[in-house]
């Protein structure tokens, strides 16, 4: 059964189709791009095997690259530590399902209802929130489903119904090996809309996020755009982090510098990382906020003086 016809936009609506549409044109770029971003980053990565076991391949993602380049004492720390999943880490994955299950729901979506099926799905599933979702209390069940609620709503409040000419796509992954396979990049985008149209880029990649803007936001996607050129030869036309609690989104068109640049950063991390966890490099102390939630912050001295310089204060261990 077809769907009804959608109603109009409501203005922060249109603002996102505004500022997310082609209307400042689709640059075209090169053909033989994606073969020297390639080329960059197997130059660059080649290296860093010596600092690998035999029979060892790296493999980077927006999020170890985010660590090496700040704070490199948390980034072992947490490589060493277990992972105890909790509310707070589980509302992304289950509102971006929810998400996901919404765009392509065949009649109008409703946020709890999306999340109740987003949560049943990953608790019958083999996912690593499987047993999380299976053993928590009726507590953080509500919380999850209170949080994640919250996200899936803004979401469709923010967004135009997503029509098939846009080709929209949720939770993509992205996979490049290089370097023999011996260094993976790997990501997964939130959402995508467009396509490239021969050289012409078309393609928008967004990240969903809540909370205030980071600089680090903006890396992450620059990432995603150089894996996305390397899959299809094709770069973006445009990424962009939008903020559901405030209903904007922070833009960026991509450009052949950026690219290089960001294979420079990846290159730089991907090396820092090999020697870091190879014992051939000595981790740096890079406190920030972040400190709040570092496994080794009852015992890292630098950490907690600048949270006391910052004011801000320090979690009793019950509260970590």
């Amino acid at each position: 059964m077809p769907r009804p016809a959608p109603p109009p936009p409501s203005p922060v609506q249109r603002a996102t189709l505004e500022v997310l549409g082609a209307g400042t044109g689709r640059p075209t770029f090169p053909s033989e791009l994606k073969d020297r971003l390639r080329s960059d980053l197997e130059d660059g990565l080649a290296p860093l095997v010596e600092n690998l076991a035999v029979d060892e391949c790296l493999v980077v993602s927006k999020h170890l690259l985010g660590q090496v380049h700040s704070c490199q004492v948390r980034l072992l720390a947490e490589d060493d530590g277990d992972f105890n999943p909790s509310v707070p880490i589980a509302r992304g994955t289950i509102s971006h399902k929810a998400i996901e299950l919404g765009i392509h729901w065949p009649h109008e979506p409703y946020p709890l209802d999306l999340v109740d099926e987003a949560m049943a799905r990953v608790s019958e599933g083999d996912h690593w929130l499987t047993e999380f979702l299976q053993t928590c209390s009726e507590a953080e069940r509500a919380e999850l489903r209170a949080t994640a609620g919250d996200r899936v709503s803004k979401f469709f409040e923010c967004f135009p119904p997503l029509q098939p000419k846009w080709r929209p796509v949720t939770e993509s992954s992205l996979w490049i090996d290089l370097v023999a396979k011996r260094v993976t990049l790997k990501g997964k985008v939130d959402l995508t809309l467009g396509a490239a149209r021969g050289n012409e880029a078309g393609k928008v990649i967004i990240d969903l996020k809540t909370g205030s803007p980071r600089v680090g936001h903006r890396d992450d996607l620059r990432f995603y755009a150089l894996l996305d050129t390397l899959r299809i030869g094709v770069p973006p036309r445009l990424i962009a982090s939008f903020y559901l609690d405030t209903g904007i989104a922070e833009v960026e068109p991509v450009t052949e510098a950026l690219l290089d640049a960001t294979v420079a950063r990846t290159v730089d991390g991907a090396v820092q990382i090999a020697e870091l966890r190879a014992g051939t490099r000595a981790p740096i102390h890079r406190p920030a906020h972040q400190c709040r939630w570092c496994p080794v912050l009852s015992t890292c001295d630098v950490g907690r003086r600048w949270l006391a310089d910052e004011d801000i204060p320090v979690p009793q261990p019950d509260e970590a």
